[in-house]
């Protein structure tokens, strides 16, 4: 299984922001990248400075979202959605996007739903729970 470092993930987005705006051939990840990175404009002058990017520390009480995180999410949210895994996530996502008529505010709704389910994996020590991850978004998407 590939795991990129953090520098690795921080390079990656950089990398994209670049190529898509020098108009230049993107992978296929980094045409999927390049999607959620024009979502964020906000994000775009910290995507542009590498330098900056790779030094770059975002703690809780500076009240700065991690770029290079929250796009992560975007992207792990979108694979989990083009295969089907766990198995319900693209129902459960399709439903939550047409509920809010918006792909990217259920994306960041399922945002919340993924970290609860990180959390509770790590604080209780077992593995992630793929169903009530599902489900904590189903919820959302009859609310």
């Amino acid at each position: 299984m590939f795991q990129p470092s953090q520098s690795d993930v921080r390079r990656f987005f950089c990398a994209t922001y670049a190529r898509q705006r020098a108009a230049a051939p993107l992978d296929p990840m980094q045409t999927i990248a390049a999607r959620w990175v024009d979502e964020h404009p906000e994000y775009h002058a910290e995507l542009a400075d590498e330098a900056a990017a790779l030094a770059a520390v975002y703690t809780v009480e500076e009240g700065r979202t991690n770029p290079f995180l929250h796009l992560s999410m975007h992207l792990s949210i979108a694979e989990q959605v083009a295969i089907d895994q766990p198995t319900g996530i693209r129902q459960a996502v399709d439903l939550l996007a047409a509920r809010r008529n918006s792909l990217h505010e259920a994306h960041h709704e399922v945002m919340d739903c993924l970290g609860e389910m990180i959390w509770a994996s790590q604080r209780s020590g077992l593995p992630p729970d793929g169903q009530a991850y599902i489900e904590a978004v189903r919820r959302r998407a009859t609310r």
